[in-house]
């Protein structure tokens, strides 16, 4: 597998060694020495998948304080936009986002720490959406902030007005109001 880190420290791309034949294909998914070695020791407790429709938006999601999760995501169907927003106030890249495109076609994997906020965008007609996290939800300590705030600047694909997302993710903070980490 390769290990890409991203501008936001911690934040990883990774591509799998995929074996294409007549059959199909056969890839490692998660290797946990391997993994270790690139981006240190995460104790994933879960896994966790999703369906969704095209225009889904889930996010920008986190959990807060000792309930905080790492992910590591990844499209088994589909094509989705990815995003991570560092929430470190000490961090360098403090309010800056990454986006990645996961696919069933590049079998991308994206690492996410603890202290980002993170959600996804579907981009095909359907996504099924899996990821594994080192922590197990906290209803209590749920947290986000609003996907289309102007001050994250992220450009989402598509138009606004093609978004479906929940009540919830309409009513989140800006990030100017959320809550960060550090």
């Amino acid at each position: 597998m390769k290990y890409i880190e991203t501008d936001l420290k911690g934040v990883f791309i990774i591509e799998p060694n995929v074996f294409n034949d007549a059959r199909g294909y056969f890839m490692e998914a998660w290797k946990r020495t391997e993994f270790e070695q690139h981006i240190g020791v995460v104790d994933f407790l879960q896994d966790n998948e999703s369906k969704s429709s095209y225009g889904v938006l889930r996010g920008l999601h986190y959990q807060k304080g000792d309930a905080s999760q790492a992910k590591l995501v990844r499209v088994i169907k589909g094509r989705v936009l990815d995003v991570a927003v560092d929430l470190r106030k000490s961090s360098e890249t403090f309010g800056k986002h990454v986006m990645v495109e996961l696919s069933e076609e590049n079998k991308r994997q994206f690492f996410i720490p603890r202290g980002f906020a993170h959600g996804f965008l579907v981009l095909s007609d359907e996504a099924v959406f899996t990821y594994k996290v080192d922590n197990v939800y906290a209803p209590q300590a749920e947290a986000g902030v609003r996907w289309n705030d102007p001050q994250l600047g992220i450009d989402w694909p598509i138009d606004a007005k093609d978004v479906q997302t929940s009540e919830k993710d309409l009513k989140q903070p800006l990030f100017k109001d959320a809550e960060y980490f550090e």
